[in-house]
């Protein structure tokens, strides 16, 4: 070190003085390189450190002002730098042009983004949101660079032939676990799969990413929650026993589908099996094809429900007069196009009018009706809640076939 070196790090250097040393490098790399400026907070040994290199005397104030011009003046004459710049480049080195880094930063960023060949991936990339997670997963460019051909690899076999997550992982990233629940990738893929259905993000719970999964031909915990079903016809003989309550897993739905035969044909929906179970016992055979959600559809149930719907049958849904069960109805009516089944706002006051002691209070917040929107007004009324079974007679009738 030198005698100016040496000189500059009693001004300037040192542990103490850092912190001053880095608000001036930052404005630096915001590109304010010249001006007047003032800084504030100042403690005792910065306030000390600025009025030395300025020629002033110490001073109390909490803030001083001086020209960078100035000083840069005053360290070229006192031969310690040629600037301010210069001086603090000396003791920490190179000022980072911020904006120069950012904008760099976005360009190898976007230049990720442009190497996916994949449309949904891309698509996915090009939302803000899109690119935020990437970053988040993969910090650096080299691993997000990675991370994307990761992902791109499982997207090009989606959608599968009912192959099972862990054996899909195992095939393509040669780890049986890398698409387990918080991995990168299945993140990633999953955000990807989510936003090609809505263009928006949504839940992250089990049966969410379940049949998000199943939706894409990967089962996860494929034998977990099997639909409950009575009556439906099909074209293979002894799959569907008549007259009985059957389930079907969703390795089964997913592996070797029925054909259904139900084109053009009534299938109710119900939320609760105890209904199901009143149908066998009361209709037997004669009951009309029923579906059972057990509550909200998890991926073995918006799996029938979709394999009905794309064969063609009319899906009617009733379940409970409580805000789960209008919340499960907006989704059966949604995602497959169910009509209401005696679920409208009338059907509410009627139920109420024939079953007032087989009520309970209606308790939870609000859920508005997409097929009525009088329902919930109606629901929040009265404050009572209906389950299905206390409806059975009514809905027993439509069931009928005999009728």
């Amino acid at each position: 070190m030198n005698d100016a070196d040496a000189r500059l790090v009693r001004l300037l250097g040192g542990a103490a003085l850092a912190g001053l040393r880095t608000r001036l490098r930052t404005r630096y790399g915001r590109g304010r390189s010249a001006g007047v400026v003032t800084l504030a907070d100042l403690n005792a040994a910065e306030r000390d450190a600025l009025a030395g290199l300025l020629g002033r005397r110490p001073s109390d104030a909490g803030s001083m002002r001086f020209d960078i011009a100035e000083l840069d003046a005053l360290l070229r004459n006192a031969g310690l730098a040629t600037s301010l710049r210069h001086a603090l480049e000396l003791l920490d080195g190179p000022v980072i042009d911020l904006a120069a880094a950012r904008a760099e930063a976005a360009r190898q960023w976007d230049a990720v983004r442009r190497m996916t060949s994949d449309p949904g991936l891309r698509a996915f990339l090009t939302d803000g949101r899109g690119l935020g997670l990437l970053k988040r997963l993969a910090v650096r460019l080299p691993a997000a660079e990675q991370l994307v051909g990761r992902v791109q690899a499982v997207l090009a076999q989606l959608p599968a032939a009912a192959v099972t997550r862990s054996q899909l992982a195992a095939q393509l990233l040669g780890d049986a676990h890398a698409l387990d629940p918080g991995s990168p990738v299945a993140t990633m893929v999953l955000a990807v799969l989510r936003h090609g259905r809505s263009g928006e993000e949504g839940g992250e719970g089990e049966e969410t990413v379940r049949e998000l999964w199943a939706a894409a031909g990967v089962m996860v915990n494929e034998l977990a929650r099997p639909v409950l079903f009575l009556n439906l016809p099909a074209s293979a003989d002894g799959i569907v026993p008549r007259g009985e309550p059957a389930y079907l897993s969703l390795r089964a739905l997913m592996r070797s589908p029925p054909v259904w035969k139900v084109a053009s044909r009534d299938v109710f929906v119900c939320e609760n099996p105890n209904l199901v179970a009143i149908a066998a016992d009361a209709l037997g055979c004669d009951c009309a094809p029923l579906v059972c959600t057990d509550g909200m559809p998890a991926a073995a149930q918006r799996a029938l429900l979709s394999q009905l719907a794309t064969a063609g049958a009319r899906l009617r849904y009733h379940g409970d007069f409580d805000w789960p069960g209008i919340a499960i109805a907006n989704i059966v009516t949604g995602m497959f196009g169910a009509a209401p089944w005696r679920f409208f706002a009338g059907d509410y006051c009627a139920a109420l009018e024939r079953n007032a002691g087989a009520t309970r209070p209606l308790i939870g917040n609000a859920v508005d009706a997409g097929w009525d929107g009088a329902l919930a007004q109606m629901m929040q009324a009265h404050r009572r809640a209906i389950d299905e079974e206390a409806l059975a007679t009514d809905l027993l009738g439509d069931l009928d076939t005999r009728r």
